[in-house]
């Protein structure tokens, strides 16, 4: 008796490829731009969807492309001081709050660090690093995470918790010294808002916030915006003057 045929089983098929991580650039450097382009174009997972030189071509390009992690230089255009991929940061954070943002920088520089936490950065790796390393810390902040070693992140809540005198003055006699309109700039300023989203609360230009940020810092006797904030979440409670 003659068994009937058994059809052998079919392949099952291969399983689509998730979709790839969205990655967008900004340094002010060529050649940087090339290679971090193409070591993560060489990753299967990972497409780099646009990229950028300065801090107004990432501003207009970053919320058009939409890419899950945009890797920004710290310093843009060369200055020691200039810390303006920060800025970038968060300004970019609070139009796309969604996006994962790695700091690259060549220094390690613990106020750009603690300031590129405080505007939102998820990670913050020196340009030294080794490429695997890179390509791991694109993808843990896609994933949401946070690429901060346990010292770092240790250094940063010291930082949060007690601020040493010389780097930020909270006497009562130095706020004394701002008008209603500038404790209300600050008060913002300690909400994380950017210049131009206080511009929009206060129905200001936002030339006219940044002149008020900078008349801000000098009276307070600091350097950065984020020391400011830190002027803030210290006095809350208190009467204001």
């Amino acid at each position: 008796m003659n068994q009937q045929s058994v059809p052998p089983a079919a392949t099952p098929p291969a399983a689509a490829p998730d979709t790839p991580l969205r990655v967008f650039i900004l340094d002010d450097h060529e050649v940087v731009r090339r290679g971090v382009r193409d070591l993560l174009e060489a990753e299967e997972d990972i497409e780099v969807v646009g990229e950028a030189g300065d801090a107004r071509q990432a501003l207009a390009r970053v919320p058009a492309v939409r890419p899950d992690v945009a890797i920004l230089d710290v310093r843009l255009g060369g200055a020691d001081d200039d810390h303006e991929g920060i800025e970038v940061c968060r300004e970019l954070r609070a139009r796309v709050p969604e996006l994962g943002c790695l700091m690259l920088t060549s220094f390690d520089d613990d106020e750009a660090l603690f300031d590129a936490i405080m505007a939102g950065a998820a990670g913050y790796v020196l340009k030294q690093i080794d490429g695997t390393a890179l390509v791991n810390a694109v993808r843990t902040v896609a994933a949401g995470q946070s690429t901060l070693d346990p010292r770092t992140a240790t250094r940063v809540m010291e930082r949060l918790r007690g601020p040493g005198r010389d780097e930020v003055v909270d006497e009562p006699s130095e706020l004394d010294r701002l008008s209603p309109r500038e404790r209300e700039v600050l008060d913002l300023i300690g909400e994380g808002l950017t210049n131009r989203q206080i511009a929009d609360r206060l129905f200001l230009a936002e030339k006219t916030v940044k002149n008020r940020v900078s008349a801000i810092l000098a009276k307070l006797g600091v350097g950065r915006r984020v020391q400011a904030a830190m002027v803030v979440e210290r006095l809350k409670g208190q009467p204001r003057p």
